[in-house]
């Protein structure tokens, strides 16, 4: 068998399937589905998230520069498609999906209480795509479940069961097969 040659598109799978949430200068906040995110940049610490304009939540990082990204689980799955396919503009989220808004440290954006892993951001650039544009922001602090430490102080996010999206489906992330460089690590005698 041989490959097909498709025409170019996103397959760039799978995709941590995160909740953004956000807030506008008045103080009203909703949650939306991203799976367009990602790391760029290490030091310092920078993240993408890419949303289409006509988004309800779109003008809320435009008034603010801030949104928080937050991971999600295998529990979470349910509010992470639900806040993909309905509209804050027309009803609110938070209360729609039973899911705890809680301060941030450093954004007026609220963090998800229940996601294992809350990441506040401040947008230093946005860049217009095509049929999303692309928010860079530096990321101001990370907020992370006390429950997935383990007994040395080692954070096991994998303990939390994190929620993937692939090709319109959401899964779980299956088991480990190595740690970074156990390709190249001695084998013990």
């Amino acid at each position: 068998m041989g490959k097909q040659i498709w025409k170019a598109g996103n397959m760039l799978y799978p995709l941590p399937a995160v909740l953004v949430s956000v807030a506008d200068r008045a103080g009203s906040s909703n949650l939306f589905t991203v799976a367009w995110t990602g790391t760029v940049c290490s030091d310092p610490p920078m993240v993408s998230i890419s949303v289409r304009p006509e988004r309800y939540s779109y003008h809320m990082i435009e008034e603010t520069g801030e949104f928080v990204i937050n991971l999600t689980t295998e529990a979470l799955a349910y509010a992470v498609d639900y806040c993909g396919v309905r509209s804050g503009r027309d009803e609110d989220k938070w209360s729609a999906v039973h899911l705890t808004p809680a301060a941030a440290a450093h954004v007026k954006a609220p963090l998800v209480k229940e996601s294992p892993v809350n990441i506040e951001c401040r947008v230093t650039q946005k860049l217009a795509l095509g049929s999303h544009d692309m928010f860079l922001a530096e990321v101001l602090a990370v907020h992370a479940d006390e429950r997935y430490l383990d007994e040395r102080g080692k954070f096991c996010l994998n303990d939390a069961k994190p929620l993937v999206y692939s090709h319109g489906r959401y899964l779980a992330v299956g088991r480990e097969l190595g740690g970074f460089g156990y390709s190249v690590k001695k084998k013990k005698k």
